[in-house]
């Protein structure tokens, strides 16, 4: 993916729009042979600046987990109001998500970056490392109630 598609689809996702990626691929070979392409390079650079810019959105996820700290501080005692104890109790759940996407958003650009400085990781371990990220912060049951269902 060139770095400029890579900057777009992440300032897509800084405006809360959904987009779609499409993967530029080579047209299926007509001959019936399967090997490799010749042409088919890896830029060492470019794992490593996705992973560094993966890794860096742990910043602007720790200011607004400041932010949410400091929105809660206010709240004080929450007994005997119900409302404010729903408040804490989604405060909490946010706090927790909202940290393991930063954990993920580590170990994730991590990963990249590690890919890329050496580049001697078969697909297959790239994959079986990202499987392990995926059941590592695997989202939980909503709180406060049931999903509904598709």
């Amino acid at each position: 993916m060139p770095w400029d598609e890579w900057e777009g689809l992440k300032a897509e996702a800084a405006q809360g729009r959904s987009t779609r990626m499409q993967l530029n691929q080579r047209p299926a070979d007509q001959g019936g042979g399967g090997g490799p392409s010749e042409d088919l390079k890896s830029d060492k650079k470019v794992w490593v600046r996705a992973g560094e810019g993966v890794t860096g959105l742990k910043a602007d996820i720790g200011k607004a987990l400041t932010a949410l700290e400091n929105g809660q501080a206010g709240l004080g005692d929450t007994a005997g109001c119900q409302s404010a104890a729903a408040q804490a109790e989604l405060y909490d759940s946010w706090k927790k998500y909202v940290g393991d996407v930063s954990s993920r958003c580590g170990e994730l650009g991590g990963l990249l970056e590690k890919s890329g400085h050496d580049l001697a990781k078969s697909d297959q371990a790239v994959l079986t490392d990202l499987d392990q990220l995926k059941v590592k912060y695997a989202d939980t049951e909503a709180v406060g109630g049931r999903a509904p269902k598709e």
